[in-house]
């Protein structure tokens, strides 16, 4: 089902979410419902793809780590991390993250979807609860695409900050560094040399 037949429904239905990092909660009336968490995960691991959920749990080393990764700027707090991989059969189609953050007052809930060879495959809005206008673009978001954890997914790197849309920038781009971050340390594609702990 396409976003504009399903808009009317999706306004109306709330939306159960994972949370990466932080829990945040808003005025149902503000929120802006796009996708939720089943249909943004077929829409990205279609059938007959298998859709795994699976859980972490991060140590102190493990946390640090994940800091350290994703930059001091960057608020990562979270010790239970709930993913979701992707198969094909025994071929790793790659992992979705679900992130929960304030943008300025108000929460929005990001899937970042992550490749077998930890880039960013893509980003989908699922819900935004700021006014319309500060919502990130689906063309904006396209810039992610490819993006690995280095120094160029930044404001500063390759990432170009909406012009009166600063605040969504920084959080889209910090949560992109979150989920690279947490994806390193936890190696979810454990049948493909990742070690994760469950």
């Amino acid at each position: 089902m396409s976003r504009s037949a399903t808009s009317s429904k999706l306004l109306q239905a709330g939306l159960a979410v994972t949370p990466l990092c932080l829990a945040v909660s808003g005025s149902a009336a503000l929120a802006q419902v796009r996708l939720t968490q089943d249909e943004a995960l077929r829409l990205v691991f279609p059938e007959p793809a298998v859709i795994e959920r699976q859980t972490a749990f991060l140590d102190d080393d493990d946390l640090a780590r994940a800091r350290e990764l994703a930059g001091s700027e960057v608020a990562l707090e979270q010790r239970v991390i709930t993913y979701y991989m992707g198969r094909q059969g025994d071929a790793p189609l790659g992992v979705a993250y679900f992130d929960a953050h304030r943008v300025r007052t108000l929460p929005e809930v990001l899937m970042i979807v992550v490749t077998p060879d930890s880039r960013i495959a893509r980003i989908e809005v699922l819900k935004f609860s700021e006014p319309p206008e500060y919502r990130a673009p689906d063309g904006w978001l396209e810039q992610f695409a490819g993006q690995a954890l280095t120094a160029e997914l930044s404001g500063k790197g390759s990432i170009r900050f909406m012009s009166g849309a600063t605040l969504t920038s920084r959080t889209v781009t910090d949560a992109a560094r979150r989920a690279l971050a947490l994806h390193e340390v936890i190696g979810p594609l454990a049948g493909v040399g990742g070690a994760s702990r469950r």
